[in-house]
């Protein structure tokens, strides 16, 4: 380092001592110039990212080096002079600076110091000298270390690299190859100024400080051994199902085509039946009634399975034809009401003078024509129309239960009606309770009228 700069009285060296920086203040000036590039900002004031407006001096105070030497502040840094306890520091924060720009260094990174001014380098431009202040207002240069911010950086750079390396610990590592990552570069020199703007300056430490991402490298899966003969038959045994495997897979699948095949019969007999019963049912309650106008059907026995009458039981909305015989799949299966009229179970037929003119009919399923007839009341009316006559019956009693074999409930007095001596009766039977056949359901009435076609309908089918 260069001895100190003389006072005005220093003898025989002069202000022409120091050559070139001989001038009042150049000297100072052009240390002050060479230390840090950054003293230099560009046009229009402090723009730097670190600048803080709380350092800023505001007027710089003059040190005693303690000889009776005066110094401008920049001079005694540089020269080693001490600085007074709590005077104000840089404007510029290095640490930030080196931090920011350069990112975290090893600890053993170091800025390098100012390079000392050459006597063969070019003289600086002559400064105007700083005010000297008298003697007794001087303030005693401290002895401050040298380089201060060297050891501060080296410092902040330590903490920063130990702190990334705790991070990095805690990552887990990952099957991706990547690229070594780039040298980080060693800052410049603080006497080297960088090029270019300050657009310049920061799209190269952004540049810095991006990792560049290799490409992702897949393993490949290791080649399986290849298996000897014997452990090939075991894995292909072994791939097999087991017969307990297939007898439950077996009884699974019987069990669901035996529910779907019960569920496809509950649907045909409660909706399908009573759909195709009503059709045949109303096809020949047609068929009887064009006989009738055509002139055709003749009175006389008829044959099983043949239609002959017609129901009507207006509290019900019931109208179905009625053919001789009870034979199920003939008669009741294709929603017909059955009349009693074969052997023993021989009844009456509603134009004889008197007996029981008995009938039979589905209560669910097939057109389920005396579905409800148990709701019947006493007094209302059933009226069977002929090819000559309409026939009116009001309902007299109900048994609601009795066994399939009790055939007195059609007799030509039917036992249990409450009717006391011979007359025309009518007598009408089904299953109970609904959906079986276990018991049946007896509902009797007694005729209240007989009118021929030629005097039109009853008042029970015109009102």
């Amino acid at each position: 380092m260069t001895a100190g700069r003389p006072g005005p009285d220093a003898g025989p060296e002069g202000p022409d001592a120091h050559g070139a920086y001989g001038a009042d203040g150049a000297f100072v000036a052009a240390v002050d110039g060479l230390a840090d590039p950054l003293n230099d900002p560009l046009p229009g004031g402090h723009a730097s990212p670190w600048f803080r407006t709380d350092n800023i001096p505001a007027a710089e105070p003059v040190y005693d080096d303690g000889h009776g030497s005066a110094y401008e502040p920049g001079y005694a840094l540089h020269q080693g002079a001490q600085q007074p306890q709590g005077a104000p520091n840089e404007w510029y924060d290095p640490a930030g600076y080196q931090r920011d720009w350069y990112g975290p260094q090893e600890p053993s990174a170091r800025i390098a110091p100012a390079a000392p001014s050459s006597p063969a380098a070019p003289a600086a431009p002559a400064a105007p000298a700083a005010p000297v202040a008298p003697a007794e207002e001087r303030i005693p240069a401290p002895d401050l270390p040298a380089e201060p911010r060297t050891e501060v950086i080296a410092a902040v750079a330590g903490g920063l690299a130990e702190q990334r390396t705790e991070v990095m610990a805690r990552i887990p590592a990952e099957p991706v190859f990547e690229p070594a990552p780039e040298p980080v570069p060693e800052p410049a020199p603080a006497s080297a100024s960088p090029s270019g703007g300050r657009a310049e300056r920061r799209r190269a430490a952004k540049g810095r400080g991006r990792r560049r991402q290799g490409p992702v490298v897949e393993q490949a899966a290791p080649a399986a051994a290849p298996m000897s003969r014997m452990e090939a038959r075991r894995a292909a045994k072994a791939a097999k199902d087991s017969p307990a495997v297939v007898a439950s897979r077996v009884v699974g699948e019987v069990f669901i085509s035996l529910g779907v095949l019960m569920l496809l019969f509950v649907t045909y007999q409660l909706w399908w039946t009573n759909i195709r019963a009503e059709q045949i049912a109303g096809n020949e309650t047609n068929r009887i009634q064009d006989e009738w106008a055509s002139g055709d059907r003749k009175p006389g026995v008829f044959a099983p399975g043949q239609g002959f009458a017609i129901m009507h039981i207006p509290k019900l909305d019931v109208v179905a034809p009625i053919a001789e015989g009870i034979d199920k799949e003939k008669v009741l299966d294709r929603g017909m009401i059955g009349h009693y009229g074969e052997g023993k179970l021989k009844t009456a037929m509603p134009s004889d003078k008197q007996g029981n003119f008995a009938v039979a009919g589905h209560r669910n399923t097939h057109g389920e024509p005396f579905r409800y007839i148990n709701k019947l009341s006493p007094g209302d009316p059933i009226v069977v129309e002929t090819r000559d006559a309409y026939y009116t019956y009001e309902m007299a009693s109900i048994l609601p239960q009795t066994s399939p074999s009790n055939i007195s409930v059609i007799e030509p007095v039917p036992v249990g009606s409450g009717f006391k001596g011979p007359g025309k009766y009518l007598t009408l039977t089904t299953c109970t309770p609904e959906f079986t056949s276990t018991y049946r359901l007896i509902v009797w009435g007694k005729m209240v009228d007989e009118r021929p076609r030629s005097e039109g309908k009853p008042d029970a089918l015109v009102g």
